[in-house]
């Protein structure tokens, strides 16, 4: 169940009162629970975590409580919260947001044979402090009426003056925009991620979104030739409406290629977690197969363990080329990227 604003019921010292006030000033949510209650704070949308956790709980009999809100959000109530965190687990969209929370000394280290086991070592931090639960990648969704697939190789052509206001991107604190952004300045450097965001800005104008479905609405619609976007997007919208005139193209692929640009959504314990045993348990039943192929049936993601098929209506993942830039340098590739989209003035 999501969690709720609910009265405190309870006496708390002055601090307390002082800490609640100092969260309410800041637009938190302030929550109670119950003691045996696992309590999850998401950057996931609820309607893509939550099917997944409610198997969890009907296989275990653990309650979960979630508190969704973007991961970066998340990161800084963690932080405000420090050791008064209700908080068990983070689950994030984003590789980088997890490692930056690993930096701050927010998730603790969880040593475990089955997790290395499980997850390749790319996809989690070093000490297990975070572990990659399933893959997108970033690709361009477009049209098939208004659209040559073949006249697009890379996605540094959708800087082209030929696609001005034919392109619809997502906005400047978007996690997969920065992401990307990120991905393209360790590869290409920074002149031309410079340019390839000047030519974005001027081709979008002001199809500027902040939701990947609202991007894919509009690409179907027609109101824009193409678009970037998690590729599950394209799926839960083919699934809804499989007439739509919409696809999925992979870019930078071949020997000249950087390939695409691969995030993972992932989790860690918190520092200060209370339920540390029902939050190990929660972690060990998503890296689990059954865990990973509930990301792959449900919503068309990759699960990261090998040993578990993606849907088959994905590109075969071992077809995809990726771009080499390991998940754990995002964290430290965002502060430098969030300053060149703000130069450029991506909005």
């Amino acid at each position: 169940m999501s969690i709720r604003h609910r009265k405190e019921t309870r006496k708390v010292g002055k601090l307390a009162w002082v800490f609640v006030g100092l969260l309410w000033g800041l637009g938190f949510t302030v929550i109670s629970h119950a003691a045996d209650t696992l309590v999850v704070y998401s950057g996931r949308a609820e309607r893509l975590i939550q099917p997944v956790l409610d198997v969890f709980q009907q296989r275990t009999g653990i309650t979960v409580q979630v508190l969704t809100a973007s991961s970066t959000a998340l990161v800084n109530r963690l932080q405000l919260e420090g050791p008064r965190t209700p908080a068990d687990v983070l689950l994030t969209n984003d590789a980088g947001t997890l490692e930056r929370a690993h930096e701050l000394g927010l998730l603790q280290p969880f040593p475990s044979p089955e997790i290395e086991h499980a997850i390749p070592a790319t996809f989690r931090a070093p000490d297990n402090s975070w572990i990659g639960l399933s893959g997108r990648i970033w690709v361009v969704v477009y049209n098939t009426e208004l659209v040559n697939p073949t006249s697009i190789h890379s996605i540094l052509n959708l800087a082209d003056p030929v696609w001005k206001g034919k392109i619809a991107i997502p906005n400047a604190g978007s996690v997969y925009l920065q992401t990307g952004i990120s991905v393209i300045r360790a590869v290409k450097g920074e002149a031309v991620t410079a340019q390839f965001l000047q030519g974005l800005k001027a081709n979008a104008g002001t199809f500027v979104y902040g939701k990947n479905r609202q991007i894919v609405d509009a690409v179907a619609r027609g109101e824009v030739a193409l678009g970037l976007v998690n590729h599950y997007y394209i799926y839960r919208h083919l699934a809804k409406h499989p007439n739509a005139p919409i696809a999925l193209l992979l870019t930078d692929q071949g020997k000249n290629g950087m390939g695409v640009v691969l995030n993972a959504a992932g989790i860690g314990i918190t520092a200060y977690a209370k339920h540390r045993e029902e939050a190990r348990k929660l972690v060990l039943f998503l890296i689990s197969r059954d865990g990973q192929a509930l990301f792959a049936r449900l919503n068309k993601e990759y699960p990261l363990r090998p040993d578990v098929a993606a849907d088959p209506a994905l590109p075969p993942k071992h077809l995809v080329q990726v771009a080499h830039v390991p998940l754990i340098q995002l964290a430290e590739l965002r502060e430098p990227t969030m300053t060149l989209i703000e130069r450029i003035g991506l909005r």
